[in-house]
């Protein structure tokens, strides 16, 4: 998806720039309204239900139109000068949507964390569970979590992935589906807000480190950067899940399963929460081995094929005679004259 090309500007607020830039102006105004809806005016306390499917479809729209706005205006401008392949430009305009994405949404979900108290209170994160009412910002902050990676999967079409990556990008796209939805839906926001935080920072992490690397592959040292952090991030993610899940609902007074109170907390349903987030975990890990050893390999490749081109490089040394060298058939010594011939005595 992209907006139409411009080829004259005119004057700030000339006729002609409020004509050519209207429906602009109006999508920025929609944009500070949206804005504006992050920050509460007065406390007030919500619910999930079915109406909630309208507001994400707005929201879809919404996202469609930003993922527009991003790429017209930020990626493209930078494929431009860079002139990368088709399959660089591809992936590199991934990681930029989602970089801005990871940003933008992990600074919204430490906000809400310090805010709301979770960050400084680690126990309120399974205390007085189900967490059945949530605050306007919360509630806005899962509706746009499930209506953007929605959204990313027409995209797939509008950005004319190639084949191959499209099962590759299927398959975080429905992760982020599942574990997005499962915790809202179990109303375990609280614990999901942590852990999309920790998420999306290492995510982040890694496409800036790959956008760098397109633009320049001289750029590798801040993969060892993000390895770092994804280790970390999956060691909290796990430590988290069991102290919360495994331990916090475990101990917790109300027992059972409870529709209409929308609580979940039985064994069966913490198990597989915490199968389904160790399942997950692994998966990545598995990931994450297999492209160190990918780029390890690269990079022995590369330090062999440089010794062989030095190598070649190298002038080999001429061997001399021990008296001198030859010229021209003749042998010559050390100072250019030729040696005295041997005297053959008579018989």
């Amino acid at each position: 998806m992209a907006f139409r090309r411009r080829n004259k500007s005119y004057p700030f607020f000339s006729q002609e720039f409020l004509i050519q830039n209207h429906a602009d102006i109006v999508f920025s105004l929609v944009i500070f309204i949206l804005i504006g809806l992050m920050f509460e005016g007065e406390v007030t306390l919500y619910q999930y239900g079915w109406r909630d499917w309208a507001t994400i479809l707005f929201y879809f729209f919404i996202t469609i139109i930003l993922h527009a706005v991003v790429q017209e205006y930020i990626l493209d401008k930078v494929n431009r000068r860079l002139h990368l392949s088709k399959s660089k430009n591809t992936k590199f305009n991934e990681s930029g949507q989602l970089c801005v994405f990871h940003l933008v949404s992990s600074v919204w979900s430490f906000y809400i964390l310090i805010t709301e108290g979770y960050l400084f209170h680690p126990s309120s994160l399974w205390e007085n569970y189900p967490h059945v009412h949530l605050r306007f910002q919360v509630k806005f902050f899962y509706l746009t979590q499930l209506a953007y990676w929605l959204h990313a999967l027409p995209e797939l079409y509008f950005q004319k992935v190639r084949k191959e990556e499209i099962p590759r990008q299927l398959q975080y796209i429905c992760l982020y589906l599942l574990h997005v939805s499962a915790a809202y839906l179990l109303n375990l926001s609280r614990v999901g807000l942590v852990l999309l935080c920790l998420q999306y920072l290492s995510e982040m992490g890694f496409h800036i480190a790959r956008m760098f690397y397109f633009t320049d592959e001289s750029h590798q040292k801040m993969f060892d950067v993000w390895a770092v952090c994804f280790v970390f991030t999956r060691m909290v993610t796990l430590t988290l899940m069991f102290l919360a899940v495994g331990f916090g609902l475990a101990r917790a007074e109300n027992q059972g399963l409870d529709w209409d109170l929308g609580n979940f907390n039985t064994v069966l349903i913490r198990m597989t929460v915490l199968l389904l987030v160790c399942l997950t975990q692994s998966w990545l890990l598995w990931k994450f081995i297999r492209f160190q050893l990918r780029r390890w390999r690269e990079f022995r490749h590369e330090q062999a094929s440089r010794k062989r081109a030095a190598a070649k490089q190298t002038p080999r040394p001429v061997k001399r005679d021990s008296l001198g060298h030859h010229e021209n058939g003749v042998i010559k010594a050390e100072n250019g004259a030729s040696p005295r011939p041997k005297k053959i005595k008579a018989p």
